[in-house]
C-alpha cells in the first residue's frame, strides 16, 4: 500500500528515475496491504485502507468479457455494461450518475475480452449508499424490453462513431478478425449491429442470468472507511444475494499455433493513407514471458524516442505513425506493430522496415540506456495509478481477477524491474518467427478495383473482430 509514499518522496522518486537509472530500476515499491475475504454466496471482497484523502473506491469486477458473448450474439457484454446503468428494482435509470456525481464523485464502467468492471469514488460517507447501489444492480437489473432495445441503439451508435466513421477504425477491428483463427477473441467485443439486431430479449436474459451473479464476481473497497463497518454493510447488501448453483460456463477453446505466415488485404473507405499492421501471437499476461514483452512494447513505441518512431517516421520518414502493441489477454493475445504511411510510400516499404526493427532486437541487445528508460517509464505510470485510491482498486482487482491470483498486485512492478536485455532478446527470438505472422495491408476503396481482389474485403457490420478503441469502452 501507499499510504506512507508522501508526495515529495513520490516526486523526488520520479526525478530519480531519469536521473539514477539503475538505482530507480532496483528501487523498493511500497505494497498494497490489501484483506480478502469470500461470501456464502461466491463474493469475493478485497479492501484496502488508504486514509490519505476522505474518499473511498469502489469497483465490482464480472469475470466476463466480449469473449463470453453467445455464437453469432457478439457484444453482449458490451451490451450489459450500458444497461447496468438503467433501472433495478430499487435505482431508476442513470441514478448511478447522481449517486456519485452529485456529490462530487464519478462512476463509470469497461467491457474488455476477458472481463467488465464497473467502478466508483465517492466522499467516504457515502460508501454505504454505493455498496447498496452496487447490490441491488447485481441482484435485481431490469432486464426488459425498454432498457434492451434502448441500450442497443446506444451500441449501435458506438458502432458507426467508433468504427465505421475513423478512417482507421476499421484497422483494429480487422486485426483481431485476421488474426485469430478459432478463439472467440475473433469476434467483435464492441458488437455487431446484425448480430444485435438479431438478438431477442430471452437471449439477453439468459446471458444476463448466466453471468451476473455473486460467484461471477469481485469487490474491491480501497480508501478512507472503517473495516468492521465495511464488513457489516458487504454482508448486509451482498450477501443476501442468493447463491447460484449453475455451473459457470468458461472458454475452453484453444487457438492452434500458427504453422505459417498469413497475409491479408482490407479495403475500406476514406482512408487518406495505405496501413500495414503486422500481428503475433502471444503468452497470455500471466505468463513471465510477458514482462519483457511490455518492456519490448515501451522500447519500439513510447514516445518519439522509441525505435519505430526514430526509424519509421523521423529518420526514413516512410510513416507518419508507427505503433507496436502488446495485447496480452488471460488467453493468448497479440503483439502488433503498425505504421500509417507516408504520403507515396508503399505498404511493401512499411512492412518491409517493421521487420527490420524487429530483427535488430533479435540480433543484439537493446542497450542499457533503452531498457532503463522504458522500466522507468512503465514503473513510473504505476506508481502514478497508484497514488489515487482508484488507481490501487484497479491494480488489486486486475490481479485478482485477470491474472488469477491477488498477490500479484505487489509483485507486478518487481518483475517489470528485472527484466534484462538478454530476457527482451529471447522472447523476440521466440515469438516473432516468419511462421507466426498475420500481415494485413490496409488500402482505401479506390485501390480495390486498380489491385485487384486479392484479400478480403473491408469489415462488414457482422464481421467477427472488435476495434481496438472499442477496448476499454465506457458508458458514455
Amino acid at each position: 500500500m501507499l499510504r506512507y509514499f508522501s508526495t515529495s518522496f513520490l516526486t523526488f522518486a520520479l526525478a530519480s528515475a531519469f536521473l539514477l537509472p539503475a538505482v530507480w530500476a532496483q528501487a523498493r515499491v511500497p505494497q498494497i496491504n490489501y484483506r480478502e475475504r469470500t461470501l456464502p454466496n461466491g463474493l469475493r471482497v478485497y479492501s484496502a485502507q488508504e486514509k490519505s484523502s476522505p474518499t473511498v473506491a469502489i469497483q465490482v469486477w464480472y469475470k466476463v468479457g466480449s469473449k463470453d458473448d453467445p455464437e453469432g450474439r457478439s457484444g453482449f457484454a458490451h451490451l450489459f455494461e450500458h444497461m447496468m446503468f438503467k433501472s433495478s428494482k430499487n435505482l431508476r435509470d442513470e441514478q448511478m450518475d447522481r449517486l456519485t456525481e452529485d456529490v462530487g464523485g464519478f462512476n463509470n464502467a469497461s467491457t474488455w475480452d476477458d472481463f467488465t468492471n464497473y467502478y466508483e469514488v465517492v466522499p467516504s460517507n457515502y460508501l454505504e449508499t454505493l455498496l447498496w447501489a452496487e447490490a441491488d444492480r447485481m441482484g435485481t437489473l431490469n432486464v426488459d424490453e425498454k432498457n434492451f432495445k434502448s441500450e442497443r441503439s446506444v451500441v449501435e451508435e458506438e458502432f458507426r462513431s467508433r468504427i465505421l466513421a475513423p478512417p482507421y477504425g476499421r484497422l483494429f477491428y480487422a486485426i483481431e478478425k485476421d488474426s485469430f483463427a478459432v478463439h472467440p477473441y475473433r469476434r467483435p467485443g464492441i458488437g455487431s449491429i446484425e448480430e444485435l439486431e438479431a438478438s431477442s430479449l430471452d437471449d439477453v436474459r439468459a446471458f444476463h442470468s448466466t453471468y451476473y451473479r455473486p460467484d461471477n464476481a469481485t469487490l474491491v473497497v480501497v480508501g478512507d472507511f472503517d473495516l468492521n463497518q465495511l464488513d457489516t454493510w458487504v454482508d448486509k447488501y451482498f450477501g443476501r444475494l442468493p447463491k447460484q448453483t449453475k455451473p459457470l460456463p468458461r472458454v475452453t477453446v484453444k487457438e492452434p499455433a500458427r504453422t505459417a505466415e498469413r497475409r491479408v488485404t482490407e479495403y475500406a473507405p476514406n482512408v487518406p493513407l495505405p496501413a500495414v499492421a503486422i500481428s503475433y501471437l502471444s503468452p497470455p499476461v500471466v505468463a513471465d514471458d510477458a514482462y519483457a514483452l511490455r518492456v519490448a512494447e515501451s522500447i519500439l513505441s513510447s514516445g518519439e524516442s522509441s525505435r519505430l518512431y526514430q526509424s519509421l517516421v523521423y529518420k526514413q520518414q516512410i510513416a507518419q505513425e508507427a505503433f507496436a502493441n502488446a495485447d496480452l489477454r488471460e488467453d493468448p493475445g497479440l503483439f502488433i506493430f503498425g505504421a500509417i504511411l507516408a504520403s507515396e510510400k508503399k505498404p511493401e516499404d512499411a512492412e518491409r522496415a517493421l521487420l527490420a526493427e524487429l530483427k535488430r532486437m533479435q540480433d543484439a541487445p537493446v542497450s542499457a540506456e533503452e531498457l532503463s528508460k522504458a522500466i522507468n517509464q512503465l514503473v513510473t505510470n504505476q506508481l502514478r495509478e497508484r497514488e489515487t485510491n482508484d488507481g490501487k482498486a484497479f491494480a488489486l482487482a486486475r490481479a485478482a481477477v485477470l491474472l488469477g491470483d491477488a498477490r500479484l498486485v505487489n509483485k507486478d512492478i518487481e518483475k517489470l524491474q528485472s527484466v534484462k536485455a538478454a530476457d527482451i532478446q529471447r522472447v523476440m527470438k521466440r515469438y516473432f518467427t516468419d511462421t507466426n505472422r498475420v500481415v494485413i495491408t490496409y488500402l482505401p476503396d479506390s485501390m480495390k478495383s486498380a489491385q485487384g481482389k486479392t484479400g478480403a474485403s473491408g469489415p462488414r457490420l457482422s464481421d467477427a473482430s472488435r476495434a481496438r478503441d472499442a477496448k476499454g469502452g465506457d458508458k458514455r
